[in-house]
């Protein structure tokens, strides 16, 4: 059950994303974020008691890393789910958006060239990244937040402020099943997902790695 759930988190998130960045019917300007990060927060509380939640392979490697929480084969297992949940909810981003897109409401996929920026890129999915991925070891991990019942948001607000801050850079993925999914529905090149993929699992370890040091009995 704890994988139909990180399945069923993943694609609300990855669904969100393009249903919202993807004209017609895209958000309003600036809206987006709020969108996003909102159905983050909505998918972890609905899922968090049972899978943990994390609807991400960087959280899911920064969990793994933390220690006493999940297995790797549950981690790769995780991954694998949030991967194909990713590229699902793009496919069926696309569908709807060309179902509904006319000759006067054009389909309209933003377009994000990481590679031209390359270390700006890599530098602003790491900060944030590493920003969500120790939110989540810190208020859904932690002895000292145990049973506290702002976590969702917490994590979720996260993804927002990341989304508005860097957002303009790399389209503020932030995860790599987001990546997978926003590379199928053409926002980016599939030349440039290890850009992603490289600074959101470091992001993922070095946070796993913090919270170890600052949490030694745990």
């Amino acid at each position: 059950m704890k994988y139909l759930y990180e399945f069923i988190g993943t694609f609300f998130l990855v669904f969100t994303v393009g249903m919202v960045v993807i004209a017609p019917g895209a958000a309003p300007l600036g809206f987006a974020p709020l969108a996003i990060g909102t159905v983050l927060a909505v998918m972890i509380f609905a899922g968090g008691h049972i899978s943990g939640g994390h609807y991400n392979p960087a959280v899911s490697l920064a969990v793994f890393l933390r220690g006493k929480q999940i297995t790797a084969t549950t981690m790769l297992i995780y991954w694998v789910v949030q991967i194909i949940a990713g590229l699902v909810a793009a496919f069926l981003v696309i569908y709807l958006k060309g179902a509904i897109a006319t000759a006067e409401a054009p389909l309209v996929i933003p377009s994000v060239n990481v590679s031209a920026i390359l270390i700006p890129a890599l530098l602003a999915e790491f900060i944030f990244t590493f920003a969500l991925t120790f939110t989540v070891l810190n208020v859904a991990t932690a002895k000292g937040t145990a049973g506290n019942s702002f976590y969702g948001w917490a994590i979720g607000m996260a993804v927002l402020t990341g989304a508005y801050a860097v957002g303009a850079i790399t389209g503020g993925a932030f995860n790599p099943a987001v990546a997978v999914g926003i590379t199928q529905m053409g926002i980016t090149s599939w030349s440039n997902i290890w850009i992603y993929l490289v600074a959101q699992l470091a992001a993922g370890a070095v946070a796993a790695f913090v919270f170890k040091a600052a949490h030694p009995d745990e």
